[in-house]
């Protein structure tokens, strides 16, 4: 329970709640977890677009773009309801809790572990005159906090690790999350089986460095996959992103042999020159990630394989530039998520001299977009005629239902509710003014 007194909430009326996630899969798992602890009888949800009694922001603080999200959001409900209590939780809280405090509006602040005790808060607290700050330092001693979606979405995100061992030179999520940490695969099969008595058909896993999970329990991420399959009624197991030095040649032929294991990878790169590569302190050099997606590509040839890369760098010269141009030209890649350079207060990274030109990265950023566009068109071109499985999602889309086949080829299909939420055998026929692929239904 908090240790400060507030303003007590009316607790015998029902308060309507929001929340609002920044960020990661790995936050929304942490956000439907945290909004389940409250309870329904003394708490109504209602979506963070309408009016609230208590809004909660998820926060994220990859790039000083989430922090700024953050801000607005705030401002944002604050708008909306003046009145309303609100509480930043989460990375941005547990590395920025004084700089959120100064937002006028803000009542509690939360980290990263204190998060999932915001039920407690909140039982007693009301509108404070000042932001209540509730942000520890992490531990190497810090529990693990179990966290899956549900009810937001048609898929739901488990997760499976938390934390990251890694030095980074760019890169705070150590310094917001700890240390790498897991539960048993015991545990998560357990979580994995309340999904599917909900009727969940496809489960995302997801964490920070997620290979690295069994660091905590002498376990392996390919050793927890190879159980996980065995869960009754989840018939999809995809990957969220996985390191490529930890992507082994076991969960690629797991993922060859077993349907369940969905064909398709994210493997963060970020940089293709190997310069850059040693000054972000990754542990890897290209040759291991062009020769994991290679392995990907001879063991399973219609796999999705998606990559992250960040531009401008410091340091990052037009040679660089080229060398990771040319690099992921010529790799069988699907898409790419391409990020300017966010310095982040507190990061080695953030010392280093030589800090390339706003304007210069937009213009390599804007290359390497117009690549994974091309990239995508080829890839989607490659898949006609293809039969495959689709999941369709909930929602319409200009008129249209839409879902993602096992590759993560998105479709989509003139509305029919009674498609939502199941699992179709499908034709990719063609690419549709919208991007997407059009099919023909087969059962």
């Amino acid at each position: 329970m908090p240790d400060y007194e507030g303003i007590p909430l009316m607790i015998n009326e029902r308060k309507k709640i929001a929340f609002h996630t920044l960020g990661c899969k790995l936050n929304f798992a942490e956000t439907s977890t945290i909004s389940r602890s409250f309870s329904e009888d003394k708490f109504e949800r209602v979506p963070a677009s309408s009016r609230a009694d208590i809004y909660v922001i998820n926060t994220c603080s990859v790039t000083d773009a989430a922090d700024k999200k953050c801000r607005q959001a705030i401002r944002k409900f604050m708008h909306l309801s003046p009145s309303a209590f609100i509480a930043v939780v989460g990375c941005y809280a547990q590395l920025r809790p004084q700089e959120i405090s100064s937002i006028p509006g803000v009542d509690l602040i939360l980290g990263t572990n204190e998060k999932f005790s915001l039920a407690d808060y909140l039982s007693v607290a009301g509108k404070n005159e000042r932001a209540i700050v509730q942000s520890c330092d992490l531990t190497d001693n810090d529990g693990f906090n179990n966290s899956f979606s549900v009810g937001d979405r048609t898929r739901s995100f488990l997760k499976v690790q938390d934390g990251c061992d890694y030095g980074c030179s760019y890169c705070t999520i150590p310094m917001a999350r700890g240390n790498s940490k897991n539960p048993s695969i015991a545990l998560l099969k357990e979580e994995a089986g309340k999904i599917a008595s909900r009727g969940v058909k496809e489960i995302v896993l997801t964490g920070v460095n997620i290979g690295d999970f069994g660091k905590t329990t002498g376990d392996s991420f390919a050793g927890l996959l190879s159980e996980l399959v065995k869960t009754e009624g989840i018939e999809r197991f995809r990957i969220s992103s996985i390191e490529p030095n930890l992507l082994t040649n076991e969960l690629i032929k797991l993922a060859a042999e077993n349907e369940k294991v969905l064909p398709h990878f994210h493997i963060p790169l970020q940089s293709g020159s190997d310069k850059i590569l040693g000054l972000m302190r990754r542990r890897y050099r290209r040759d291991v990630f062009a020769d994991r997606v290679l392995k990907v590509k001879e063991l399973i040839p219609s796999a999705g394989i998606g990559a992250d890369v960040i531009v401008g760098f410091p340091g990052e010269s037009e040679t660089d530039f080229d060398d990771t141009f040319s690099f992921l030209e010529k790799l069988p890649l699907s898409y790419l998520h391409v990020f300017g350079f966010s310095e982040r207060p507190g990061t080695i990274a953030a010392e280093f001299d030589d800090k390339v030109p706003f304007s210069v990265k937009e213009l390599r950023s804007k290359k390497l977009i117009a690549m994974s566009e091309q990239k995508g068109r080829e890839f989607r071109i490659a898949n006609i005629g293809l039969t495959t499985k689709v999941l369709f999602e909930n929602s319409r889309n200009e008129g249209m239902i839409t879902g993602f086949t096992a590759n993560y080829i998105r479709v989509e299909y003139p509305w029919n509710p009674k498609l939502g939420s199941r699992i179709k055998t499908v034709e990719l026929k063609g690419i549709a003014p919208s991007g997407r692929m059009q099919i023909n239904l087969i059962d």
